[in-house]
């Protein structure tokens, strides 16, 4: 599966994934119902009804559904979470009162999804903020009151990486690792997950020469790379995203090789599919 995430935050995110899904080989997108352009998004996905959505849940550096009243230990006066994990992590681990109204706003969040009357794919967080414990079983308890069915598990194998000729790092190494716990939580709870997971090491930077060394070196069972593709630098991406070439990741995803090369993995069974993209 290739999936977009940031769906909603901006419409030059909207127009690509519209674009990548209608041209190329996006099979799904994650969905950040509370960001700026997300009533675009929605309108866009009606129009795709092949397109898989599901939720990107922010619970850090973006915006919040609920205001600062209702959450005010978790979100700044513009209604946004801060960037600083650390911090955020310590917070939802100790405070019984910020994890209190993290559930209520991981809840908001769900709620709001169903609003859009989409059905509801998938799910994942942000930064993989969901690998915290608390964000990660608020994620899938709540969402399975939602209809959840799948979870991504940011599982990206080193030695995949090391064929593409990547240089993975102990920090990957450990990440890799720390995904085990939540692989068995999802497990548990009756959710489907891939195997495997691409896009962390090279976040921002998925050209169409990385994808098809991905695809080549792919291990067996299911994978999903994930994206961050857009039309055109705007404000909103250059402030959050500084560094990313999302035009060049729109290009890899509409990629005549690159599409190609998908359609045989897809065809050998390496890519999930749950249902036929």
């Amino acid at each position: 599966m290739l999936c977009a995430d940031d769906f909603g935050l901006c419409q030059s995110v909207n127009e690509a994934v519209e674009q990548a899904h209608r041209e190329g080989a996006l099979h799904a997108a994650s969905l950040m119902v509370a960001g700026p352009a997300v009533a675009d998004a929605v309108r866009r996905a009606r129009a795709l009804p092949r397109l898989r959505v599901g939720l990107h849940l922010v619970t850090i550096e973006g915006p919040a559904i609920l205001p600062r009243r209702a959450i005010p230990d978790l979100i700044d006066a513009r209604g946004w979470f801060p960037r600083d994990q650390f911090r955020l992590g310590w917070k939802y681990f100790f405070s019984a009162g910020a994890r209190r109204q993290l559930a209520v706003e991981i809840r908001a969040q769900y709620e709001a999804f169903a609003a859009t009357g989409l059905e509801l794919d998938h799910a994942n967080a942000h930064k993989h903020m969901h690998l915290h414990p608390v964000v990660g079983r608020l994620l899938i308890d709540i969402g399975r009151e939602y209809g959840l069915r799948a979870v991504r598990i940011p599982a990206e194998p080193p030695r995949v990486l090391a064929r593409c000729g990547a240089r993975p790092s102990f920090g990957d190494r450990a990440l890799y690792a720390w995904t085990r716990w939540l692989r068995r939580y999802a497990s548990r709870a009756g959710l489907e997950m891939t195997d495997a997971c691409f896009g962390l090491l090279w976040s921002g930077h998925m050209t169409a020469e990385r994808i098809s060394c991905l695809l080549a070196h792919l291990p067996p069972g299911t994978s999903e790379i994930y994206f961050h593709p857009a039309t055109r630098k705007d404000p909103c991406l250059q402030a959050l995203m500084r560094g990313y070439e999302h035009q060049a990741e729109l290009a890899a995803l509409t990629d005549a090789g690159v599409v190609a090369d998908i359609g045989a993995a897809a065809f050998c069974c390496q890519i999930s599919s749950r249902r036929s993209p």
